[in-house]
């Protein structure tokens, strides 16, 4: 690593490169000093400008100041050539197209991932629910029970959550079902004292 260089030249390098990225990786692109600054939290113009010469004259950089008020400066950046074969006439050197497309690219992809990871399962009709319920021997009326429940309310937990996958809300139909049929409560007909209907009231207490 170039001894040279402090935290203070990374941090503009970095934001340099950001903001040659932003552009679409051009040959030379105009900054703006405040915007910089403020991206390489740099706080004194002084240390901003004496940075960017410093990064200029190491060959990091190519800046081209502009000393007009109304018209920023210029930057240049080096494309590095990541090849180990010798050139033989024909230049390895990315395009800014080529830079945009392989920027651009993965980002797309990932986000079309997670959109098709997030796209709820739900069942297609009644007869897929009930298929499914009679796969696991469970009771056909718990699965009419539950198609009918959470298709009147638009297949959401509580009324606002969606679900995502309708075979685990099943089970968790069933598990509950076979809670509320083993806790059922006791008749009140039972006659837990064992006391006679037929009384006597003519004998003593």
């Amino acid at each position: 690593m170039d001894s040279r260089l402090n935290p203070t030249h990374i941090s503009l390098y970095m934001a340099l490169f950001q903001y040659w990225n932003i552009n679409r990786f051009p040959e030379e692109f105009y900054i703006n000093r405040e915007d910089i600054m403020k991206m390489s939290k740099i706080g004194s113009k002084a240390t901003y400008h004496r940075c960017l010469k410093n990064l200029h004259g190491w060959k990091y950089i190519r800046y081209l100041p502009s000393h007009n008020p109304y018209k920023g400066s210029k930057i240049r950046l080096p494309k590095f050539d990541t090849s180990t074969e010798p050139n033989k006439g024909t230049t390895t050197e990315t395009t800014p197209e080529q830079l945009e497309g392989q920027a651009l690219a993965p980002y797309t992809n990932i986000n079309k991932q997670i959109t098709k990871n997030k796209k709820a399962k739900l069942p297609k009709n009644k007869n897929e629910v009930l298929e499914f319920f009679e796969k696991r021997n469970w009771p056909d009326l718990e699965g009419a029970k539950f198609f009918n429940h959470y298709n009147s309310i638009g297949w959401k937990v509580g009324g606002k959550i969606k679900i995502m996958n309708w075979q685990s809300a099943a089970e968790n139909w069933v598990l509950k079902a076979k809670e509320m049929e083993t806790s059922k409560p006791v008749s009140q007909k039972r006659d837990n004292l064992k006391t006679s209907k037929e009384k006597n009231y003519g004998q003593p207490l």
